[in-house]
């Protein structure tokens, strides 16, 4: 695929999402896969409401110098791409209402229309401790992936994983997902107050 279209789209997806407060300032990563041995991902320092030619790395599976640029989350990226085939686009996000919701409950089980009929219920995966999480990331992340059959991981207080084939359709999952969380947590605090 050409780089420099793959970068537009990262560009432009990662734009998107910094607007809906998925992504910090230096805070969640994206990328594309390349070839059968390479990857795109943004670096360390990228600010991702603005991500130009030198903020996007291309890193081979082999660990070299340029690793030490990328995001910390590259070995994830790694990880996910070298055991599933259908990872074509990666991103970790860290979306308010769905991180929120993520604190309190173990599962997401939408109650509007476009949650339920695209995505039904999701489980919430507690890390556990966070001390070590960077070290078990890599395995249980790609592990989780694997065995639950599913291109979308939210993990209790961290964010949410995703991958597709389609960097679109990513995007579109992570949206209703977020936008789904949002209503669930309306629909609790409105439920609080007696309107009659």
């Amino acid at each position: 695929m050409n780089r420099e279209n793959l970068k537009k789209k990262l560009s432009s997806l990662a734009l998107s999402m910094f607007r809906k407060d998925f992504f910090g300032i230096y805070h969640g990563s994206i990328s594309a896969k390349t070839e059968s041995n390479r990857f795109i991902i943004n670096t360390k320092e990228t600010v991702f409401d603005t991500i130009q030619e030198d903020n996007l790395i291309e890193l081979f599976y082999k660990i070299d110098y340029r690793w030490n640029q990328a995001s910390i989350d590259s070995k994830i990226h790694y990880s996910i791409y070298s055991q599933i085939s259908e990872a074509k686009f990666i991103c970790f996000t860290m979306p308010p209402y769905t991180t929120a919701y993520s604190l309190d409950h173990n599962i997401i089980s939408p109650k509007d229309y476009f949650g339920d009929q695209e995505l039904g219920s999701i489980e919430i995966v507690d890390p556990k401790k966070f001390d070590d999480w960077y070290d078990r990331a890599q395995s249980e992340i790609a592990y989780y992936f694997q065995t639950k059959k599913t291109n979308i991981m939210v993990i209790r207080g961290y964010g949410v994983y995703s991958f597709n084939r389609d960097i679109h359709e990513m995007a579109k999952r992570l949206a209703i997902l977020e936008r789904s969380c949002r209503l669930l947590m309306l629909h609790t605090t409105n439920s609080d107050f007696d309107f009659d």
